[in-house]
């Protein structure tokens, strides 16, 4: 018989281990000891149950990952149908089916120029490979003084150096910049969209800077890099529909390799399998994760030509071998999941009901915060939405920074049984897809009630985050 699973220590011992021992990713440590910490312990839906049974709305699908709900019976099938069989065997040089097939699987939904699949354990890392195959391929053609890129301003493609490199957070990562590779951040367009609407749609300066840029310089250029539609991290900033494919045509025009990282955008989060395809672009390199296992296990890939494949191909003395890899490169349990994952989804994409759905959850997003005196900017476009918390909705230039307005409505919202991070002062609405109207509703209904018990009090928010968390006590009803 397969040995008990040990007994967990109750509540107070997780905490005291979790404060004595845990470094948060994103998270100040010594904000974080002034309120408590949520011990999640399981999930059904779009749901989730603290380790006291209480329940909450998981409001940012997991940091963006979860697609068909927690604890769906077909991923867990398909879990458990391959840990019967093995958990892990090495991609280094062997292959096994459940790979080997979402390999193919891939393949196939980016069309037939993109035959070539490389797996990773995560997104930063799908953007690092596609970077290091972008140089490598100009230095084995001839070319070697290509090796710069071009990002976009705001832009976030992760957290290991080249990834940081490539972005444009600064505050994230501007304290690295010393060891970065050489990229410049030409000026996004500017858009906003709600409920289907189109509020503002401006690309012209954006794309004249860029195609002069290229213009002048394209010849040590390797790759722009570019989150298709819109830019997560930044806050759900979005671009005007064709920007992507008068990119595309210019990057071709001047002979640089095109990057897409669809890790945050792809696979059900705007409606679509992949975002490029959908609107006729196929890039030279495409970076997946996130949605790919539907928010199961850490899998990603980076997606190339066989016209970039085989500038690699040669006897190895050669030197033409591309060195690099991880561990848990295309984890049999990972991509038998991701394939359970893209099997459920690609019908709810074929018969609208993806549409449907979001269309539901703008429309309910849109009404719920319209005309709040608080908040600026309202921007829905599929499963992604934000609004921007502001002293008053005109000309304000927002809350102090040691007030984090963004975390105390988050935490507000949590007493409430929803799950939310801020960006700053940005509110970030990312539910599940699997999500139903009245779940759409409670996220909207319940995060607008958090944010007017902050903003509304009769004597204003907390001045500083240190006076918030001492007034409040997080639990709320089972």
């Amino acid at each position: 018989m397969p040995a008990a699973l040990p007994t967990l220590p109750d509540l107070t011992q997780l905490t005291d281990w979790d404060r004595l021992h845990s470094w948060h990713p994103f998270t100040q440590s010594a904000e974080a000891v002034l309120y408590p910490p949520l011990h999640i312990e399981r999930g059904e839906g779009p749901w989730l149950f603290d380790v006291e049974g209480r329940r909450y709305l998981d409001g940012h699908s997991s940091l963006w990952t979860n697609v068909h709900g927690h604890h769906d019976p077909d991923l867990d099938a398909a879990l458990h149908g391959q840990i019967e069989k093995i958990a892990h065997a090495t991609w280094l040089g062997l292959s096994h089916p459940p790979a080997s097939a979402l390999a193919a699987k891939l393949a196939q939904l980016a069309g037939s120029r993109l035959s070539r699949v490389f797996f990773s354990d995560n997104g930063s890392c799908a953007v690092e490979v596609a970077l290091k195959l972008s140089r490598q391929y100009w230095q084995l053609t001839g070319q070697p003084e290509k090796r710069e890129i071009v990002g976009f301003t705001g832009a976030y493609h992760g957290d290991t150096v080249g990834a940081m490199a490539v972005g444009d957070g600064s505050a994230f990562h501007g304290r690295f910049a010393d060891w970065f590779l050489p990229a410049h951040h030409l000026p996004a367009p500017r858009c906003r969209e709600l409920a289907g609407e189109t509020i503002v749609a401006e690309s012209g300066p954006s794309l004249r800077t860029f195609n002069d840029f290229l213009g002048q310089h394209a010849g040590k250029i390797a790759a722009v890099i570019l989150e298709p539609s819109v830019q997560g991290a930044i806050g759900m900033q979005q671009q005007p529909a064709g920007f992507v494919a008068d990119i595309a045509a210019l990057c071709r025009e001047h002979g640089v390799h095109l990057i897409l990282d669809e890790v945050f955008v792809a696979f059900g989060r705007l409606g679509k399998m992949l975002v490029g395809q959908s609107e006729g672009v196929t890039p030279d390199f495409l970076c997946i994760g996130k949605g790919l296992t539907g928010g199961y296990l850490p899998l990603a890939a980076t997606l190339t030509s066989e016209e970039i494949h085989s500038a690699f191909c040669a006897p190895f003395q050669q030197g033409r071998t591309f060195f690099h890899g991880h561990t848990f490169t295309a984890n049999p349990l990972a991509c038998a999941v991701a394939l359970a994952s893209i099997g459920k989804l690609e019908p709810l994409v074929a018969d609208g009901t993806l549409t449907r759905r979001s269309k539901c959850f703008g429309d309910i997003f849109a009404k719920c915060f319209n005309g709040h005196p608080h908040l600026t900017a309202q921007r829905q476009r599929g499963f992604t939405a934000a609004v921007d918390i502001v002293p008053a909705a005109e000309g304000s230039k927002g809350y102090p920074a040691a007030a984090r307005l963004g975390l105390q409505v988050c935490l507000e919202a949590r007493k409430r049984g929803l799950i939310l991070r801020p960006l700053g002062d940005s509110l970030l609405l990312v539910p599940p897809p699997c999500c139903d109207e009245r779940e759409f509703r409670f996220l909207c209904e319940t995060t607008r009630a958090a944010l007017d018990a902050v903003v509304l009090r009769p004597s204003g928010p907390h001045p500083t985050f240190a006076e918030y968390a001492a007034s409040f006590n997080l639990n709320p009803a089972k």
